[in-house]
């Protein structure tokens, strides 16, 4: 990582053919874009880039993509709903060689204690040596890691190397950062309070669409960054999240389209209207 507060941004997947197949060529300028205007890194196939919804091979390929357009840090997002689909996930990283690989909670069924530490476990144990991030986010895996499971981890796999934290309020997040691992704070809002209680960095959706804004309240967290952020994730949350930053990437000349994978859909045109006038309020750049 950087000697400065690192920015993984949890960049976006293009895709082609109605949303059915990946843009490969896209992610080249897409990655470009985003280090250029002060990513150190990129968190692939998260949860801003639809990976939950791609296939196996898909993820695969992107992962690939990524780690040849990319200088900087990979980390490979291999969360799955089975424990082979996360562990295939984690050794293909492995092999291709990311930088690390993180891993979210199966959806669905709320695992337990024992469950989810042997699922998190097998999936360290699938790309160590290679460091292992355990993916906190209660709104998308349905339930949260529990302090206990983060322990038994700790215990089992020497690879564990901090936690990427998507929890709020700030009340939530303040648990995991009182461990002694890094933390990467997911929620942009809380990049100031979180980053003055000792966070490591953040892994950032928004910065995935305004990759400097986020730059820029990293380096100087204050209380007039934190509402900067809250706002502009308000004004990205007023809509499909994802499909509006792939509107924004589309808008700031990237050869993105503006395509998501089923169920997910493109903003309308209304939401797009309704997205630019929000955005021109608040004075963000997105011109190309």
């Amino acid at each position: 990582m950087a000697d400065r507060s690192p920015l993984i941004v949890a960049a976006a997947t293009p895709l082609t053919g109605g949303g059915e197949g990946l843009d490969e060529g896209a992610i080249w300028p897409m990655v470009s874009f985003l280090v250029e205007r002060g990513a150190d890194g990129i968190f692939a196939c998260g949860t801003t880039g639809e990976g939950i919804l791609l296939s196996g091979e898909e993820r695969r390929r992107a992962a690939v993509i990524f780690r040849a357009a990319l200088h900087g840090d990979l980390i490979v997002h291999c969360g799955a709903q089975t424990t082979a689909e996360t562990v295939a996930l984690a050794a293909h990283a492995a092999e291709i060689g990311a930088d690390a690989v993180a891993v979210i909670p199966p959806p669905y069924f709320p695992l337990d204690v024992p469950a989810l530490s042997a699922h998190l476990l097998a999936a360290a144990a699938a790309c160590g040596p290679l460091p292992f991030y355990i993916y906190c986010f209660t709104a998308r895996s349905g339930y949260p890691v529990p302090i206990e499971v983060i322990e038994l981890v700790r215990q089992g796999a020497s690879n564990l190397a901090g936690l990427k934290v998507s929890e709020s309020p700030f009340e939530r997040v303040a648990p995991y950062l009182e461990l002694g691992l890094p933390v990467f704070v997911g929620s942009e809002p809380l990049i100031p309070p979180a980053m003055a209680r000792g966070a490591h960095g953040a892994v950032s959706g928004l910065a995935a669409a305004f990759p400097e804004v986020v730059r820029a309240a990293l380096d100087t967290p204050s209380a007039g960054a934190e509402a900067t952020l809250g706002d502009l994730r308000a004004a990205m949350e007023a809509q499909p999240f994802i499909a509006s930053v792939k509107h924004v990437l589309a808008r700031r000349g990237l050869p993105v389209r503006e395509e998501m994978r089923a169920p997910m859909r493109p903003l309308s045109p209304d939401e797009s209207a309704r997205l630019d006038a929000a955005l021109a309020r608040l004075d963000v750049e997105v011109a190309a």
